[in-house]
């Protein structure tokens, strides 16, 4: 091993893969599409490819019993796996499960876990078909390995963004990351005075935002209608700045969006105001939205512009320009990705 010490939160999540794939090369015809996406791409039938990818969650890291319930634990990291597949314009077919567990939590704590991703299966049209079970030497730990289908001429890469496609996403944003902070919050006022009931009023929206996302298979289904096929699409897990940057990235462009066309919804925006959060940097930096983010040609403009599951924020520029928001006055700030960073302290 080299002496050399490099910390990894100077890498970061995608950085670090970089570093520890970079020597692998793909020995399997079947192997279409390895690392880089949000789903591997497999050899499938004649008119099919296979869509393969997982997804890890740690107590601690990525959700905290205190306020998370089990069911619901279940449910988004189903969720969030299809969400993957979706990305890529497929279709969610199978999963296996696979969980490191504690002693502290009882058969019936995993039976909740299970209900929740009982019902996302139901939802998602998913079958569970495997998984693996082993003990932890504390918290819970939750794996799901998903596989999907898509037709070969539907699949759709990150790398396909040409100049002058319109940037869009679906639903609107920020609403999980707020549904966090008010989570957070209570949890903090109920350590100060377990007593205190937890103020939640109001925030329904926000809250099943955060802990009971869902994946837009709607929309695979919509581009489908429309007969309208994104040149790049992504999902937006980690925030809109790094998932926009990831994109501009995998097809060498770059991107400007306008912060005024960002889809914040009014419950998000009034939280945000509420805790002096600005509500545009909820919906750049706050991740876990599980909305779309892809472009489509000028062409398609005329078939999605009125529909309102989807926003056009900006638009494909050439690599030399660099990646920037434009403010309500006009000026380009440098976009920067400062939302998730799985190794940041």
């Amino acid at each position: 091993m080299s002496e050399k010490r490099t910390e990894l939160s100077e890498l970061g999540e995608f950085g670090l893969i970089d570093k520890l794939t970079k020597d692998f090369k793909n020995k399997n015809a079947a192997t279409i599409y390895g690392i880089g996406d949000d789903a591997a791409v497999l050899e499938r039938d004649e008119e099919h490819y296979t869509l393969l990818s997982t997804d890890m969650m740690l107590e601690g890291v990525h959700f905290n019993l205190m306020y998370m319930p089990l069911k619901h634990l279940g449910y988004k990291a189903v969720s969030s796996n299809v969400s993957d597949i979706c990305a890529m314009n497929g279709t969610p077919e199978h999963i296996t499960v696979s969980l490191a567990v504690s002693n502290r939590f009882p058969q019936e704590a995993l039976e909740e876990l299970y209900e929740g991703i009982a019902h996302a299966c139901e939802i998602f049209n998913v079958d569970l078909v495997g998984g693996d079970t082993t003990s932890s030497v504390s918290g819970l730990v939750l794996n799901i390995a998903i596989m999907g289908k898509v037709k070969k001429t539907d699949v759709v890469y990150r790398s396909g963004a040409k100049e002058n496609d319109l940037i869009v996403v679906t639903g609107d944003l920020g609403g999980a990351y707020m549904g966090l902070q008010i989570l957070e919050r209570e949890k903090e006022v109920y350590k100060a005075n377990p007593n205190i009931q937890p103020d939640l009023d109001g925030h329904d929206y926000i809250l099943q935002r955060q802990m009971k996302p869902e994946a837009r298979t709607d929309v695979i289904a919509m581009f489908s209608e429309l007969k309208v096929k994104p040149t790049s699409m992504i999902d937006i897990s980690d925030g809109l700045a790094s998932e926009l940057l990831h994109l501009a990235k995998a097809s060498d462009v770059s991107c400007q969006i306008y912060d005024d066309k960002l889809p914040i919804d009014a419950k998000t925006s009034m939280t945000a105001m509420e805790m002096n959060v600005n509500p545009n940097t909820a919906g750049l930096n706050g991740g876990e939205d599980y909305e779309l983010l892809f472009t489509i040609s000028q062409k398609d403009y005329e078939t999605i512009g009125a529909n309102p599951n989807f926003t056009v924020i900006g638009y494909i520029s050439h690599k030399g320009e660099g990646s920037h928001i434009v403010d309500k006055n006009g000026a380009a700030i440098e976009l920067k990705a400062q939302g998730w960073n799985h190794f940041k302290d």
